[in-house]
């Protein structure tokens, strides 16, 4: 009986446990595609800013900023930053107001920008 408790017991652990990475689930999300039309990738901006629809990706993606930022991708496989990298150089590029706004509204006092900014000019 008490074999089977612990069993049940370590199960739930591992269950509740946090995912080590996130989801491989748009990990081949064309993302050159998004950067190369950029009344779309503006429309993704809106969405990240809170200021337009989202589509489902989008809404995935906003909700993983936060902590992909504060943690400079930590939990992202190395083709999630690779297509991190590529999204964010393609606002810094063609939209850079609206990667400002995004860096203001996810990172007001600047906390984590140089780590940031290592981590987007890092190859892993």
């Amino acid at each position: 009986m008490k074999t089977i408790i612990l069993l049940c017991t370590l199960a739930a652990a591992a269950l509740a446990a946090p995912a080590d990475t996130y989801n491989s689930q748009y990990d081949n999300f064309d993302a050159t595609e998004l950067v190369g039309n950029t009344r779309l990738l503006k429309s993704y901006g809106r969405c990240f800013l809170g200021q337009g629809p989202c589509t489902a990706e989008g809404s995935d993606f906003k909700k993983t900023i936060p902590e992909a930022l504060r943690t400079t991708c930590a939990k992202c496989t190395p083709k999630q930053r690779e297509l991190v990298r590529v999204v964010v150089r393609g606002f810094q590029t063609k939209l850079p107001e609206i990667w400002e706004e995004l860096v203001k509204q996810q990172d007001p006092k600047g906390e984590f920008k140089e780590a940031f900014d290592r981590f987007l000019n890092s190859s892993d």
